[in-house]
């Protein structure tokens, strides 16, 4: 009898744990899809409910904003209620907010709108946290495939919306609400999740602890410039490549498919970095290539040189896809548990996607007073050499904890 209990003990252990996995991998897959579903079908939405070009922009600028105002405090709510209770109301806000956009109308376009930012905000944060605390022997390889799903399905909602949306009478609307139909796979699959007895919760394991000022922790301060310069970056290019490309000869579509290789070649960089990040004792070297690859492509971009576009695109589609998934791997190595990833987490992604927000913005303004690309593109190789300065110090071995006696002096932080 004991040994039957004990076999459907590791089996019942076995399913949950796989849960859990499959869990994990639906939620990432849908922290990119509902925003780059949006963009592709920006036109459609701009022409159906006549706004401008500004107000169109909105619609991808608010899902960031409300990442970099959200962020600081879904540790704090998950803190409260548990990290599982967390990702499964933020999955109930998402399909909430992606039902509201597609209602007819700009208030709910933008109210929707709002809904899945904050949503896909707490995903963000809190996922890395439950990595490290679920799956502390194996957090590159499950940061690899949270990191790889949540780009590939990012990558479908760039290029099936278009062609979902002229099936039938589908519509953009319908285009973006099919997307829904994964939130509610995955909120159905996480829902084990809420069985977890409370002393389960990342909550009771470390509030004993003493608590660690992130604000006040230069490898802290590394990690949020680290994840601020390369989201500025990636976002930056997302918006202004194709622009930039077809000033050195590409058209439209061709400057799209070299945008398209860019993040093909993101992809597989993001498993296969954190795999190896895991292995190494530091991850400075990364964190120096990363750069570096950054500094290579934006001097190529430079050159003008249309033949070496490709080679160019490639190398930074490398670079970000590297510099995403060290960023992840900092909030866990560099952290001692779920709840201090947690934090991490939040800190470096509201400062993050707060300069992903406003990069974009800074290097239009750039182009417009320098009427060229050149002024834009230095101003992109500064943040890169911002990114390889962070990087050495986010990847020097050790956590935050291990070095709280370093802090930054608490009146430093009042006087910023």
């Amino acid at each position: 009898m004991t040994k039957q209990a004990g076999t459907l003990t590791d089996q019942n252990s076995t399913k949950a744990r796989w849960l859990l996995l499959i869990g994990v991998i639906l939620v990432g897959a849908n922290l990119r899809v509902p925003i780059t579903s949006v963009g592709a079908l920006i036109t459609f939405i701009r022409e159906d409910l006549g706004i401008s070009n500004a107000s169109a922009g909105m619609i991808t600028t608010l899902p960031l904003i409300a990442f970099a105002l959200l962020s600081p405090f879904a540790p704090r709510i998950a803190n409260k209620i548990g990290m599982e209770w967390t990702i499964a109301l933020s999955l109930v806000l998402l399909i909430t907010g992606m039902i509201v956009r597609s209602i007819a109308g700009i208030g709910y376009l933008f109210t929707g709108t709002i809904f899945v930012g904050l949503a896909i905000a707490i995903g963000n944060v809190l996922i890395p946290g439950i990595i490290k605390m679920s799956f502390p022997l194996k957090i590159g390889i499950m940061t690899g495939v949270y990191a790889v799903f949540m780009n590939i399905f990012g990558a479908l909602g760039s290029g099936l919306s278009v062609p979902i949306s002229s099936v039938g009478n589908m519509g953009w609307q319908g285009a973006l609400n099919i997307w829904g139909i994964i939130t509610i796979i995955a909120l159905l699959i996480w829902l084990p999740q809420l069985r977890k007895h409370p002393d389960e919760s990342p909550k009771a394991n470390v509030e004993k602890d003493k608590k660690t000022n992130l604000w006040r922790s230069p490898i802290a301060w590394s990690v949020t410039l680290f994840m601020g310069g390369q989201s500025l970056a990636f976002y930056t290019l997302i918006t202004w490549m194709p622009d930039i490309l077809r000033t050195v000869g590409y058209n439209a579509g061709g400057a799209g498919w070299m945008v398209f290789l860019m993040q093909v070649a993101l992809i597989p960089t993001t498993f296969v970095i954190p795999v190896i990040a895991e292995k190494m004792s530091n991850q400075i070297g990364l964190a120096v290539g990363t750069a570096v690859l950054f500094i290579i492509g934006f001097t190529g971009l430079m050159s003008g040189s249309m033949a070496l576009v490709p080679v160019w695109a490639i190398l930074l589609g490398i670079a970000g896809g590297s510099g995403f998934s060290l960023s992840m791997m900092f909030f866990t190595i560099r952290t001692k548990d779920g709840k201090e990833a947690a934090e991490l987490s939040g800190m470096a992604q509201s400062f993050g996607y707060l300069l992903a927000a406003v990069g974009p913005v800074l290097v239009g303004v750039l182009h417009d007073r320098s009427n060229g690309w050149l002024m834009p593109l230095i101003f992109l190789i500064i943040i890169s050499v911002v990114i390889l300065a962070a990087g050495i110090v986010s990847g020097k071995e050790g956590t935050i904890s291990d070095q709280s006696n370093k802090q930054i002096p608490k009146d430093w932080i009042e006087e910023v």
